[in-house]
């Protein structure tokens, strides 16, 4: 393998000659570069990025750490993720938390250890000390889908509230007034800002969300089935049930079809982050897609320059509703109605 020392010989310049002109500095002639750049052509020289690294004090290496790979959603943003960085010269290392705080942990640990340029994470929950410290520590950071409140670094996020209210609108606008959701884990951003958001645009509509009809999940489809075999179990099921991640509803899914019920004629099925798979189930299900790539490349952009010296900015992005056959879209609407206008006191 060609060293550096073959590669000056070749070109007839120094070793710091060479090392300049691999390092892009404008000090070296154009005719020195072009010498050098055809010796390392000619001998197949690749430079020693763990040696550069510790004279640069630079890895171009970035940290993802993310809440579940085995969801869609987010294997299709650590893609995302992995070619923005790319074409900016970066090459990322990925951690799976598996919805797990420990596991979250150790992987933005053992990932500083690894001295990476800078940390994308989607916290699994909202109280992770490790987290403030290295932000309290400099250590170029942003958030991705998921935020902590109070650690004060970038956050790149699909606003989701404008989706769910088109999506109740819709729901009372097929007739749907028993309206049940499958919530994802309180201590994350989104399980807590999916139900709010929910909370409020049935509210708008005069449709009750009584505490029956909030089931607790953990964004995993073991945990959409049981909520959902819970919700048949009442003494007055829900016609509609809105699984606020696309795993839980295929459990809710799952458990529809295990009782030899069907969707959408004995219950409505609708859930947040849209997947491909959804275009295949039987019906297809109507569902709440965030610009998952757009939401990467974003991530990217910002955490570079972030190590870069420029300030970034936190990313704010909307989601949308796409309507398919899950909620009984085939039958007859029934008329549109209004929000119910909010009475305000007159005293």
């Amino acid at each position: 393998m060609a060293s550096i020392k073959d590669v000056a010989a070749e070109a007839g310049v120094s070793v710091a000659t060479v090392s300049r002109v691999l390092n892009d500095h404008p000090s070296v002639s154009a005719d020195a570069r072009t010498r050098v750049l055809a010796a390392v052509a000619t001998l197949g020289y690749r430079p020693n990025a763990v040696a550069r690294s510790l004279r640069t004090d630079q890895t171009h290496t970035l940290g993802l750490v993310i809440s579940d790979v085995m969801n869609p959603y987010f294997t299709e943003l650590a893609r995302s993720v992995e070619e923005a960085a790319r074409a900016l010269g970066y090459s990322v290392i990925i951690g799976n938390a598996d919805e797990r705080p420990e596991l979250q942990d150790h992987h933005v640990r053992t990932l500083l250890d690894r001295r990476i340029d800078g940390l994308l994470v989607s916290p699994t929950d909202g109280g992770s000390p490790l987290m403030l410290e290295a932000a309290r520590a400099g250590t170029p950071m942003v958030f991705v889908d998921r935020w902590i409140p109070g650690v004060d670094v970038p956050v790149v996020r699909a606003d989701g509230r404008a989706a769910i209210r088109d999506l109740v609108a819709h729901l009372c606008g097929l007739g749907h007034r028993r309206v049940a959701i499958i919530a994802g884990p309180a201590a994350t951003t989104t399980g807590s800002e999916r139900v709010q958001a929910f909370r409020e645009a049935l509210a708008e509509y005069g449709v009750p969300l009584p505490d029956a009809y909030i089931g607790q999940g953990d964004f995993q489809a073991e945990s959409g089935r049981r909520v959902t075999e819970g919700f048949l179990d009442l003494p007055e099921p829900p016609e509609v049930v809105f699984a606020t991640d696309n795993l839980m509803a295929l459990g809710a899914l799952d458990a529809v079809r295990a009782r030899g019920l069907r969707v959408p004629c004995d219950i409505a099925l609708a859930a947040f982050d849209d997947i491909p798979w959804f275009v295949h189930t039987d019906p297809p299900v109507t569902a709440i897609a965030q610009p998952t790539r757009e939401l990467g490349r974003a991530a990217v952009r910002a955490l570079v320059d972030r190590i870069e010296g420029r300030l970034p900015q936190s990313v704010t992005l909307p989601a949308r509703l796409v309507v398919r056959r899950s909620c009984g879209e085939g039958r007859v609407p029934h008329p549109p109605q209004s929000p119910t206008p909010v009475q305000r006191s007159t005293s």
